[in-house]
């Protein structure tokens, strides 16, 4: 069992917790993740380390209500405990090189890009985050990028906070300028990810995308996660658990990675349904 060290609503519908898990906490690196379940008898689901503590041994996470599980998990408060919490999973974001990187975030998809910008920032690169919510009500995590950036740029779709626009407005205006990267890293909605790099790409500058499917059991032996990559024109199967979950953005297939993410919609709203009657009941 692992204790809920902390808890903090980041807006309506976004989560953030601190779990005690000691060897997670000494082990994990930016762009890893865990899988948790909430009991005994729940699903496994994946979410990105967003912060460790090693001194403390716990472990950020930070996640969106959007199905039965993350319902569940919301209704848990500092002080109970969850089932399980494996990990780190997955390969860390690869930094080697990389002295000027620019960050684009998404929606949530800002949580796990976070602590990607703060490990840039510790390795004395020149880090650029580029944020983007559809609304002011739902945006998250502007301090922390601020202390991380050596420049920030806030969007909002609806114009309700800071510019109005998507972030590719001000990634084009960059690298239309003149702007250059040694990488660009993209953290979001798949919609998001993939014009990302369709903006990118007449500028030949690296993309790296963190990508997030259905996952099982986190070792690529259930399959749920496996994308599929195009290079050199050959077809490429990899697995998100284990292969990622960063790919290079020009490889993957987004709309097959799309019409896959929507496979389970039904499954989720249902599940979420009825997570929320059980706890009305129980109130």
């Amino acid at each position: 069992m692992y204790k809920i060290a902390a808890k903090k609503a980041l807006n309506p519908t976004v989560t953030q917790m601190e779990i005690e898990a000691p060897l997670v906490a000494r082990k994990a690196q930016p762009g890893q993740f865990i899988i948790l379940r909430v009991d005994e008898d729940g699903e496994r689901i994946p979410l990105t380390v967003a912060g460790t503590d090693p001194e403390r041994g716990t472990v950020k996470i930070i996640f969106q209500i959007v199905g039965g599980t993350t319902e569940k998990l919301n209704h848990k408060e500092e002080g109970e405990f969850i089932q399980d919490f494996v990990g780190p999973l997955g390969v860390a974001t690869h930094t080697e090189g990389i002295k000027k990187v620019c960050i684009v975030g998404g929606g949530v998809g800002c949580a796990i890009a976070m602590p990607v910008a703060q490990e840039f920032h510790r390795l004395g690169a020149e880090v650029t985050s580029i944020i983007g919510f559809r609304n002011k009500d739902l945006l998250i995590l502007e301090d922390e990028f601020r202390e991380c950036s050596d420049r920030l740029i806030v969007m909002t779709d609806d114009g309700s906070y800071a510019r109005h626009g998507n972030v590719t407005v001000p990634l084009k205006e960059m690298l239309e300028a003149g702007e250059t990267f040694d990488m660009i890293i993209t953290i979001g909605p798949l919609i998001m990810m993939k014009f990302v790099v369709l903006t990118a790409k007449p500028f030949n500058i690296p993309v790296t995308v963190s990508m997030n499917p259905i996952m099982i059991d986190g070792t690529g032996m259930c399959g749920g996660c496996r994308l599929t990559l195009n290079r050199d024109g050959e077809k490429i199967t990899k697995f998100a658990c284990v292969d990622g979950p960063d790919f290079n953005g020009y490889e993957v297939d987004f709309d097959e990675a799309m019409s896959r993410g929507r496979m389970y919609m039904d499954f989720e709203r249902h599940a979420y349904e009825a997570a929320c009657n059980l706890f009305k009941k129980e109130a």
